[in-house]
């Protein structure tokens, strides 16, 4: 199966792996499936950084760096049908980062693996849903590697 990582499932997945229900961790540690992340996921977490509701030591993108260069993601590359996709997919809202990934996992027929609920009834897009198992009110803390 190819398996596109929705944002919190990316993150999760790298620092709270806990939040994981059972399936999903069983899924996305089979070596038979391909992981995939979008470079909205990369620019997502660096938002969310931003913001302080992630901290990524010893600083965002030297963490995103580190992560991407040590995992084996397949980067679902962003072009001209995502984009034009996009807007075609029916959510009740208008977040851009989800619109994104939605369009891309359709494009690239990829299974979205994802605990966003308005996710789940998307047509046209295959869904992985996932349960988060444990909640950290706080934020997650994050440091790969030396720093």
């Amino acid at each position: 199966m190819k398996l596109l990582l929705d944002t919190h499932i990316f993150l999760w997945g790298l620092l709270e792996p806990e939040r994981l229900n059972r399936d999903a961790t069983a899924e996305l540690s089979n070596p038979e499936n391909q992981i995939w992340l979008s470079p909205i996921s990369v620019w997502e977490t660096m938002i969310l950084a931003e913001r302080g509701r992630v901290v990524l030591r010893p600083d965002p993108a030297a963490w995103l760096r580190t992560v991407l260069s040590k995992m084996e993601f397949h980067e679902a590359r962003i072009n001209y049908e995502i984009a034009l996709r996009s807007r075609d997919v029916r959510l009740r809202h208008q977040d851009p980062a989800d619109r994104f990934l939605a369009a891309t996992a359709m494009v690239y027929q990829l299974t979205l693996v994802t605990a966003d609920k308005s996710l789940f009834g998307c047509r046209d897009l295959s869904v992985l849903r996932v349960t988060s198992r444990a909640m950290n009110k706080k934020g997650a803390r994050g440091r790969v590697g030396k720093g």
